[in-house]
């Protein structure tokens, strides 16, 4: 299974700068996916300026036309499941067939400060499977009917398809019994939030319960990068880190992906040794291309064949 390698906007970024950064990774790199994370606030200080992600991602499936794209992840709570699968399909056929629909249950937080109704923690579960079901009906039957607890189709039409099929790639993303659930029952790519070898243990044996193949899931694994080869530097994003996110300064450099390029080959090394086929980074508090193209330059080339069209 091949190894691929994508990039996650995590930091506070306007739109000039997200284009022109799509537009490096796309031409330049050897990264073979961009994704968006969704949510209403920065991941930052309040003010700090955040993109819808899909409206974004719209533009940017006009201006690329190599990256794989996607939401990482998209909040069920945010959208109807039918609304979601048309901006997917739409975005689908901008981009001649390069987009993933991630999809999670989706999480309060600041977010409901704008008057959302997160539900409780178990309707958002149980709302999250019975999205993913109306999503793909939607894409695979024609003039599909459901009737669940929060959502129902009576045989609408569905056009235009996808460009994909039997349609774009589906990841799910979680942790909690219930999500690992879905992900054997409904995902092409599952990204775990909890320790990846009981993630997929469980999601072994939910497979087993359903006759399906668990090896038809591609798992997706990354974290924060932060390379710098400077120590003095290194301490001082560790600091600055804790103190804008929380946390600890050790905890901070103790991962995978922060430090010197040889520690974070190591770390990549380590998660793909657990069973990751696909990387995902992401930086914050903002990005930093000098060391994405070093990342895409030094360290996925040790991993991956990277593209032809790479710096």
């Amino acid at each position: 299974m091949t190894t691929t390698f994508g990039y996650c906007v995590e930091a506070a970024i306007d739109w000039d700068e997200l284009v022109d950064l799509a537009t490096e990774l796309d031409r330049n790199s050897r990264f073979d996916s961009l994704w968006v994370s969704d949510a209403l606030v920065a991941n930052g200080l309040p003010d700090w300026p955040r993109l819808d992600a899909w409206t974004a991602l719209a533009a940017v499936a006009h201006t690329t036309s190599r990256l794989r794209l996607g939401v990482l992840v998209s909040g069920n709570a945010y959208r109807h499941p039918a609304l979601l699968a048309k901006i997917v399909t739409t975005i689908d056929r901008i981009s001649g067939g390069r987009v993933q629909l991630g999809i999670g249950a989706g999480w309060p937080g600041e977010n409901r400060r704008y008057g959302i109704d997160f539900w409780s923690r178990r309707e958002r579960l149980e709302r999250l499977e019975e999205a993913v079901q109306v999503i793909k009906l939607l894409w695979t039957q024609e003039r599909p009917t459901f009737t669940g607890r929060y959502y129902a189709l009576d045989g609408p039409p569905y056009s235009p398809k996808n460009v994909q099929q039997p349609h774009p790639p589906i990841l799910v993303g979680g942790g909690s019994d219930p999500m690992l659930r879905a992900i054997a029952r409904h995902a092409d790519k599952a990204s775990p939030m909890i320790d990846a070898a009981q993630a997929k243990a469980k999601v072994v044996a939910y497979c087993g319960e359903i006759g399906r193949d668990p090896a038809e899931i591609r798992w997706v694994g990354g974290g924060s990068l932060f390379l710098n080869d400077d120590a003095a530097m290194q301490q001082r994003a560790a600091a600055y880190g804790a103190q804008l996110y929380g946390g600890t300064e050790e905890d901070t450099m103790r991962g995978d992906l922060f430090g010197s390029l040889e520690k974070v080959k190591a770390g990549v090394g380590r998660q793909l040794d657990s069973g990751m086929d696909e990387i995902v980074v992401f930086q914050l508090p903002q990005v930093h291309l000098k060391s994405l193209l070093r990342f895409s330059d030094k360290v996925i080339p040790s991993f991956s064949g990277g593209h032809a069209g790479a710096a």
